[in-house]
């Protein structure tokens, strides 16, 4: 009897191997673009619509809207537990309320800068004029109004749910809908009261950081797929919208388009570079986030990944940062809810031949500054425009003209969003001295999950503890 032994491969001889660079989130999300787009072209120009999609759009739309529909799935808990569990991190940092201040001080600043880049393109581009469109379009769905945003703020129940019922040939369907902010209302509370109880909370605290651990990890199983939703909703837009839809109104989606471009490359930049910060940096560290914000069209379902590369890639202590970013992902929307509503408000004025004044004007740079809440990080601005809309008295018909192309819109929008909820906790981390400037000028991978440890990310390490003790020991 022989016994047979293996004897390792030399080193330099073990077989066929990727690129680094191929196993990159970045690289992946990329080519999950480009194959989108071909089959997406490819069901288009097979015969796939809207209406009556061929087995390839089918296909396409399934795998988009699944995706969508992991990432919502966790979108409740996931903003409860963060939340309280950022309230709580706080307990231990001593200039807590002005961290607080300075966070919401410099969402307002780059929305307003934002918003009136819009304008400037508005009465610039002159977007409504001469469109060819018929003015036939109706908008039926949801509208916004600041009494109903204002009284949006009170939960109808606990977990701030509702469900709707549709009756179709006898059979009722009944779905269950969320409203992010009402979410965000009760997590705050409680996690102020669970402060306020101390001791007797800790128990409660300790359970909720524990699950919040556990739904972290799910989230990232599915951003983990993130390249095969990809491949679904870039395809899906392409084959239901393409290039015919966007030429009916392609002077405004320049329009857009260019706004979102001068915030990102422009703005920002300038931001960064005042601050004494690498440009170069912090669009490495905090790309990932953006791509995936691109497809998925939702500053929520990017959080836990928004989150983990302000932490890891831009060195903003966990402590602060767990508090800053889930904030922004529902208040801070420089691209739905500046960018877009100033844009498209111009437009529909422009369209119906109505002439807006000074007046008006700081109307649109009011709303989008203090109703950008309303917004709420899910998917879609239109309650943030038919919001404009009715505060400055102009036609919600108007909504009707632009849900077509909307969805094309959005992802530029959210991806800014994204870039912007990412970037302020560095600023005000920078300007208090909080910043891990060694960690921010760490060199990338290009995957933000290279860190995880049996199941377990960085952010636990004593490099991210040390972050946690500088920014409880910092004084303005």
């Amino acid at each position: 009897m022989t016994t047979q032994t293996s004897t390792p491969a030399p080193a330099g001889e073990t077989g066929f191997q990727l690129p680094k660079w191929a196993g990159s989130f970045g690289f992946q999300i990329i080519a999950a673009l480009i194959v989108g787009l071909g089959l997406g072209l490819l069901a288009k120009y097979t015969g796939s619509t809207k209406a009556n999609p061929n087995a390839l759009g089918t296909t396409l739309q399934t795998i988009g809207s699944s995706y969508v529909s992991l990432l919502q799935t966790a979108v409740v808990p996931l903003i409860f537990t963060a939340v309280v569990s950022s309230i709580s991190n706080l307990r231990a940092v001593s200039n807590a309320a002005r961290l607080a201040w300075n966070t919401l001080l410099w969402f307002a600043i780059t929305s307003l800068i934002a918003v009136l880049i819009g304008i400037g393109l508005g009465v610039l581009l002159q977007p409504g004029a001469g469109t060819g469109i018929s003015q036939e379009a109706k908008y039926a769905g949801k509208s916004g109004d600041w009494w109903a945003f204002l009284t949006g703020l009170f939960p109808k129940n606990f977990l701030g749910l509702g469900a709707t019922t549709t009756v179709t040939d006898g059979v009722a369907t009944t779905a269950v809908s969320f409203n992010v902010l009402q979410i965000l209302v009760i997590a705050i509370a409680v996690g102020i009261a669970a402060l306020k109880v101390g001791k007797a909370a800790e128990p409660f605290l300790a359970l909720n950081a524990s699950a919040l651990a556990v739904i972290q990890k799910v989230l990232w199983w599915i951003i983990r797929i993130a390249p095969l939703g990809t491949i679904g909703l870039i395809g899906n837009a392409v084959a239901v919208y393409g290039w015919d839809t966007i030429g009916s109104l392609g002077k405004f989606t320049v329009a857009i388009y260019i706004g979102l471009a001068l915030v990102l490359f422009v703005v920002y930049p300038v931001l960064i570079r005042s601050h004494g910060l690498s440009i170069k940096q912090y669009y490495s560290g905090v790309w990932p986030a953006v791509q995936l914000a691109f497809v998925s069209r939702s500053s929520i379902g990017t959080l836990p990944l928004t989150q983990r590369v302000t932490e890891r890639s831009l060195g903003v202590p966990r402590a602060y940062a767990s508090f800053a970013v889930p904030l922004g992902a529902t208040t801070k929307m420089d691209g739905c809810a500046a960018i877009y509503p100033a844009v498209a408000a111009i437009f529909v004025a422009q369209f119906f031949g109505i002439q807006l004044d000074f007046t008006q004007y700081l109307l649109i740079a009011l709303v989008s500054v203090l109703g950008s809440a309303a917004t709420a990080g899910t998917t879609g601005a239109v309650v943030m425009l038919t919001l404009t809309l009715s505060t400055l008295g102009l036609p919600l018909a108007g909504v009707g003209l632009l849900l077509a192309i909307d969805p094309i819109l959005d992802m530029g929008r959210t991806a800014v969003n994204v870039a912007g909820q990412a970037l302020i906790p560095a600023i005000v981390a920078k300007r208090q001295g909080i910043l891990d400037e060694r960690l921010y000028n760490a060199p990338r991978n290009g995957d933000p999950f290279s860190d995880d440890v049996d199941g377990t990310s960085a952010a636990a390490t004593p490099a991210a503890g040390r972050n946690e003790r500088e920014l409880a020991d910092a004084r303005a």
